[in-house]
């Protein structure tokens, strides 16, 4: 894992990229960045390193900054410039109980949808998730699984607030993988498996019931930590 620490520079993590990029190839860059935890909760992101960096000029990288503000990843303030989107506890709480809102919300109107080829490709992601030893794969196929569990849902406002709160809790859920030992691991294995056959059954009172628990058990296990929030 290579998580910088906040008041870091967002450049030290970027890749030189083309000559005249777009806002949305430089949202693209900033996204994946903190998504795979190259930029820390707090890391400051300064427009104009950020230009020159990755060829552009400030206009593009300024849209770019909104682009992944509205998805939850950054903050920007007037007079302070923009950070990499950082949780307190009561915040971080407060994300996670909405979770066990509105994601079995998603997963329940996916069922409708969901296709037998969906459940296999699930399937097949659940058994990397088995197999991988690196907590930053992990991570990133936890993320790939659970999004996957809403391909059917067509609400488009609804997903993207699934997402906008997955996002902004992605650095705790890459805590979380680093906190869990092997028993840890196998209880995430058997919920998931539990989570497959439901939406295999197309039963939205177990889909909803055992989704809702695995992220109450995240929250709670987190909460525990609270040097995370620091």
């Amino acid at each position: 894992m290579n998580d910088q620490q906040p008041g870091q520079d967002a450049t030290d993590s970027l890749e030189p990229a083309k000559a005249g990029v777009s806002s949305r190839r430089i949202a693209d860059y900033l996204r994946t960045a903190i998504l795979n935890g190259e930029l820390a909760p707090g890391t400051r992101l300064r427009q104009e390193e950020i230009a020159e960096r990755l060829g552009s000029s400030r206009i593009p990288v300024r849209e770019a900054l909104r682009m992944v503000e509205a998805d939850g990843l950054v903050t920007v303030k007037s007079y302070s410039g923009a950070r990499v989107a950082k949780l307190d506890f009561n915040e971080f709480d407060t994300a996670y109980r909405i979770r066990e809102r509105i994601d079995p919300l998603a997963l329940t109107l996916s069922l409708q949808e969901i296709t037998d080829e969906d459940v296999a490709r699930l399937e097949a992601l659940q058994t990397e998730v088995e197999e991988t030893t690196s907590p930053d794969r992990f991570v990133a196929l936890d993320r790939q699984f659970h999004l996957a569990t809403y391909t059917g849902c067509t609400d488009k406002q609804l997903l993207a607030t699934v997402t906008r709160f997955w996002n902004t809790t992605q650095h705790y859920r890459r805590a979380y993988a680093q906190l869990i030992d092997d028993r840890g691991r196998s209880i995430i294995t058997y919920e998931h498996r539990l989570l497959i056959d439901a939406i295999h059954r197309r039963d939205p009172v177990d889909a909803e019931r055992f989704l809702s628990g695995h992220i109450r058990r995240t929250r709670i296990t987190l909460a525990e930590h609270p040097e995370l929030f620091d």
